[in-house]
């Protein structure tokens, strides 16, 4: 029963390499932010702090960034599916996989326009805490048709959007750690338990 309303074709070692990518794109984001010239300028503010002031090319560098980050992901994914579902003799495209898919993308969707939006109003700081609260929703809803373990990578990602919205200025690094660090944790886990 659990086969034929289940999605259980996901791969461990996509979620791994995910992982290894998007840190990998934190560290190209720390040195863009950082170390970047002219990307982005420090200017300091009266509490005693420093704000990031986000020019336009600092921008698009970041959202490059993320993009490549997330198709290189996307893309590993798939093939690595592919090649396990195939493996395993099971069915790619059904209505499970269709229902996985619906299910992740409304919240991905109302999440990514949503910091598009603030985005594009400056709020800049929204966008760690708000990407990894939407995708937690995301993989949350779509832990009911695939592998309970996704349900509990969604909720520290919920939790690890929280933190961030909490402590703001250090969005990066728990961007890194929830995409990063928590997809790593996550794929090696999903790799030993069902894809030996």
């Amino acid at each position: 029963m659990e086969r034929s309303s289940k999605f259980i074709s996901l791969s461990g070692l996509s979620g791994i390499l995910a992982g290894i990518y998007a840190l990998i794109g934190a560290g190209v984001a720390y040195q863009i932010i950082y170390d970047g010239q002219n990307a982005f300028t420090s200017s300091y503010v009266g509490d005693g702090g420093f704000s990031i002031i986000i020019n336009i090319l600092g921008f698009a560098e970041l959202f490059s960034v993320a993009l490549i980050v997330l198709l290189a992901s996307l893309i590993t994914c798939i093939i690595l599916t592919i090649r396990k579902a195939k493996r395993k003799g099971q069915q790619i495209w059904g209505s499970v996989s269709k229902q996985v898919l619906f299910n992740m993308a409304v919240p991905l969707v109302a999440g990514g326009l949503l910091i598009l939006i603030l985005v594009s109003r400056g709020y800049f700081g929204v966008v760690a805490p708000a990407s990894l609260i939407f995708y937690g929703l995301a993989l949350f809803n779509a832990s009911n048709f695939t592998f309970n373990d996704v349900r509990y990578l969604g909720i520290g990602e919920i939790l690890l959007g929280l933190l961030a919205a909490l402590l703001p200025g250090y969005g990066l690094l728990f961007w890194a750690i929830g995409f990063g660090v928590l997809h790593i944790v996550y794929g090696s886990i999903m790799y030993f338990k069902y894809d030996k």
